[in-house]
């Protein structure tokens, strides 16, 4: 599904290979379809925050951020096109410890999304 993906939290840059999957991992929703995609672990501290939405903006499917403070295995799968209406996908993390809101935004347009080979 994808190699070399590495996450670089200080230049909040995302690079590596996405390999292109026929009919995509799901017979419906936003991960069905032809495409390349991406899954990531996300790993922090818990404790200390009441919401974490992540997603990538713009979203070729025109869904919003998932909470992911519930999310058992805190594992996130995206469909990356790239671009959507010529505007370069982001992929944006909002966290808040209840108090305060922090927004990042990772940067995946170095990424390679391999073809079908047609």
């Amino acid at each position: 599904m994808q190699s070399g993906l590495t996450v670089n939290n200080k230049t909040k840059k995302i690079t590596g290979t996405l390999k292109f999957i026929e009919g995509g991992l799901s017979p419906s929703g936003p991960l069905a379809g032809d495409g390349n995609f991406m899954a990531l672990k996300f790993k922090a501290d818990w404790d200390k925050y009441t919401s974490v939405k992540v997603g990538l903006v713009p979203s070729a499917s025109g869904m919003e951020l998932v909470e992911l403070i519930d999310d058992p295995d805190k594992n996130g799968v995206f469909k990356v096109t790239g671009e959507v209406d010529n505007v370069q996908q982001v992929l944006k993390v909002v966290s808040t410890d209840g108090t305060s809101t922090a927004t990042d935004e990772f940067d995946i347009s170095d990424l390679v999304l391999e073809d079908d080979g047609v």
